[in-house]
């Protein structure tokens, strides 16, 4: 991605929301563009800014992070929304990637982790803390999602290399390795994920990997 990334910060908690915002100040390749103390302002602002990047609280007063995620990603599907949050819950980790946030990430993670995340998340990965990816995988696996189950159908558009793309996704492979193990370019990579997207009409990296695993790829192909 060139240029600076354009970051927005949501959260309504004003001494974190300064802390990530110095933080972020100190990193040439990264500006932060505006701040919200409240769901409602933050879609307000990302309409008016069009961030590359918005970070998100998951819990705030009036409308929450669920809801804003689901409002940005339909208006917005060129800005990334990243869940910034204390909650370790595996519900609100699950409903936030199924409504279109492109990672999810603790409060507690360490500074290197956080900026990679941020460049990953606008690079078209998904980022998730590690604390919670266990729990990721054990949401997937105690029970399907109904919006996932009726996507099974579409299955048969997917061709055999964007299968072997999906298998990979939920493994949690970045696209260096998609293209290492593939043997294909990134950008190519790049396009067939775009595909995916589109053909089974979803927003994001994470909702492929969702589906993925939630149709037994991931083990199936092992």
């Amino acid at each position: 991605m060139s240029g600076r990334l354009r970051v927005l910060l949501v959260d309504d908690h004003e001494l974190f929301r300064s802390g990530v915002k110095a933080l972020l100040a100190r990193q040439a390749d990264i500006e932060v563009v505006g701040e919200a103390a409240n769901g409602l302002d933050g879609v307000k602002q990302a309409r008016q800014l069009r961030p590359d990047i918005v970070l998100l609280d998951l819990h705030m007063p009036g409308v929450s992070g669920r809801e804003v995620v689901r409002a940005l990603t339909e208006e917005l599907p060129g800005t990334r929304v990243l869940m910034l949050t204390v909650s370790e819950d595996a519900e609100d980790l699950l409903d936030t990637l199924r409504a279109g946030a492109a990672g999810y990430l603790l409060k507690n993670i360490d500074t290197d982790y956080f900026m990679d995340a941020i460049r990953r998340a606008a690079d078209g990965e998904s980022v998730v803390s590690p604390q919670m990816t266990s729990k990721l995988v054990r949401g997937l696996q105690a029970g399907g999602n109904e919006a996932v189950a009726r996507q099974s159908a579409d299955k048969g558009k997917i061709s055999p290399r964007e299968r072997e793309v999906l298998v990979l996704l939920a493994r949690g492979a970045s696209n260096k390795e998609l293209a290492r193990e593939l043997d294909l370019a990134e950008s190519t990579v790049k396009i067939h994920v775009q595909n995916i997207l589109r053909k089974l009409n979803l927003n994001s990296r994470v909702q492929a990997a969702v589906y993925a695993v939630e149709q037994g790829m991931a083990e199936n192909n092992k």
